[in-house]
């Protein structure tokens, strides 16, 4: 089954483990790709992009969405939904500690789609 196995860090955050092989090595499957597809989605929003940026320079790896909604000339609840997409997509974690919720980079999943698009060593996709 092409669905990614779930690996507990901790307190109720979980990573994506790639499971699929590089599309160069193997055609993708219709659930694969559907999953991929989502994910893809989720990265086709210049805010949401810049979500992820901001989140990954942020120090120590995660930041407070009170951190998160000062760089643009949108809502908070805007800002709100794009993250809930990218979390939804299994781009990002959340904690909520307090009155504020804070977001992190799941290293796993954007290791996956690194993956994808890894070159065979002989330089061919055959």
């Amino acid at each position: 089954m092409s669905n990614p196995e779930l690996q507990v860090l901790g307190q109720d955050q979980a990573v994506a483990v790639a499971c699929c092989s590089p599309m160069v090595r193997e055609p993708l499957g219709e659930e694969a790709a559907a999953d991929l597809a989502k994910t893809f989605k989720a990265l086709a929003d210049p805010v949401r992009l810049r979500l992820l940026s901001l989140i990954a320079s942020h120090e120590g790896g995660e930041a407070c969405v009170c951190d998160l909604t000062g760089p643009f000339d949108v809502s908070q609840p805007t800002i709100s939904h794009h993250l809930k997409v990218l979390r939804e997509a299994g781009l990002v974690g959340s904690e909520r500690r307090g009155t504020w919720v804070y977001y992190w980079l799941l290293p796993a999943a954007l290791a996956r789609l690194s993956s994808l698009f890894e070159a065979p060593a002989d330089g061919h996709s055959g």
